[in-house]
């Protein structure tokens, strides 16, 4: 008789709950899904075969919650082994599974306890944060497919060297541990556009920031997890995580920078949701907040904002507000103050700029700006600024038999964008 294959644990599972066939899984998990209040997850007969598959993936946050619920067993006797790792999570025998019970109904992986007495010594957390900001820095030149595994690895190194740190080791270790987590799921929302996945990893972020006790560093994940529900228009989730956000800022010493970043993101939030204005009055006090500073540093890990990226996301706010004649005068000073290691955002401003000119219905204009986003695109890859040109050239759909238009797609269709834009 052969072998079975695949997640037996769970194919027995379900059969023993009166499930026949994958898809009946599915249906029951969705339904489950409603019944306890956990809006907009749909679960599909190709999900539970992904999950029935010899290496069956680490479910996301809320699937973990209805799987548990509704067969009545844990994540692992279901057939899942958890990213962290099943060994030596805890320092007591038989603790195990009730943490593991507990990560499951709080809708939060576990990041790894101490196991034993300190093990290494001090420099291995100075050298493992050395590699976490190393891939930070490469997070703007590299293309993100390719980093994307390598920062993945460093993030299961990290889990084990937590597991055997001694503080004040196992801080450092913990907080560069939620950098690490923070890029990937920032690699995973902004480029391999994964928000479900972004979703799962900026939780273990969270738990990490938690261990190492860093409060503006959970505030800046948190902050991130806001634009998952924000960019689908989910407005109340998203507000409701901006006030979580802040109300970790508000526990520590804060810059005027990291302020203002906060009120660019419930801006681009706020600007998804349909509601420019309310998005333009934050920005304006973002722009106050920088203005009058503060004595408090940045974080050196604070890498993503700068008065030229929020100006950056007021124009792309006043384009969507139908404000043409600012959003092109903001966009192009946001364009010329943008530093050296901005590139990223560069095709994103190329792309609204291009926006800008097809709603103004100059299509040669919009056309050339598209063209210099490609250009940058060529360089550094950035999902969103690809998201950006595609939409302009929907919108010049009705000059669609110009010459101007026509070179536009020779260029975005030719075969090194397509390939390039498919393989990322």
């Amino acid at each position: 008789m052969a072998r079975p294959t695949g997640n037996v644990r769970l194919k027995a599972a379900r059969v023993a709950a009166g499930f026949n066939s994958q898809q009946d899984l599915a249906d029951a998990l969705s339904d489950h899904a409603k019944r306890m209040g956990i809006r907009g997850l749909s679960i599909g007969a190709r999900q539970v075969r992904r999950w029935e598959s010899d290496n069956p993936p680490w479910p996301q946050p809320d699937c973990q919650r209805v799987l548990a619920q509704l067969l009545g067993q844990s994540l692992e006797a279901l057939g899942f082994t958890p990213p962290w790792g099943t060994d030596g999570l805890n320092s007591a025998p038989g603790q195990h599974a009730s943490v593991t019970r507990a990560a499951v109904s709080s809708r939060l992986p576990g990041v790894p306890v101490r196991k034993t007495a300190a093990s290494h010594p001090a420099i291995v957390g100075t050298d493992f944060h050395a590699v976490t900001k190393s891939h930070r820095r490469l997070y703007w030149s590299v293309a993100p497919a390719v980093l994307h595994p390598a920062v993945q690895a460093h993030a299961t190194l990290g889990c084990v060297l937590l597991r055997e740190a001694a503080e004040p080791t196992r801080r450092v270790i913990a907080a560069a541990l939620a950098e690490t987590y923070l890029l990937t799921g920032r690699i995973e929302f902004f480029d391999l556009r994964e928000p479900g996945l972004a979703h799962e990893t900026l939780l273990l972020a969270l738990q990490a920031a938690g261990e190492a006790d860093a409060h503006l560093l959970g505030s800046a994940v948190i902050a991130h997890m806001a634009f998952i529900p924000g960019w689908v228009g989910d407005r109340d989730a998203a507000r409701e995580r901006m006030t979580a956000a802040r109300t970790y800022a508000r526990r520590t010493d804060a810059s005027a920078e990291f302020l203002a970043w906060l009120d660019a993101v419930e801006a681009e939030c706020e600007t998804r949701c349909g509601d420019t204005r309310t998005a333009l009055n934050l920005i304006s006090h973002a722009e106050d907040v920088l203005k009058d500073g503060d004595a408090h540093p940045s974080p050196e890990w604070m890498d993503w904002f700068s008065p030229a990226r929020l100006a950056a996301f007021k124009g792309n706010t006043q384009l969507l507000a139908g404000h043409l004649p600012q959003a092109r005068v903001t966009l192009l000073e946001a364009l010329e103050a943008m530093a050296r290691g901005e590139e990223k955002q560069r095709s994103v401003i190329y792309g609204d700029l291009a926006a800008v000119e097809a709603a103004a219905g100059n299509p040669d204009e919009a056309c050339s700006y598209a063209g210099q986003a490609l250009d940058q695109l060529a360089l550094t890859w950035y999902a969103t600024g690809m998201d950006r040109v595609r939409e302009v050239r929907r919108a010049l759909t009705p000059y669609q038999h110009e010459r101007c238009v026509r070179d536009l797609d020779d260029r975005l269709y030719d075969w090194a964008t397509t390939v390039s834009a498919l393989s990322r």
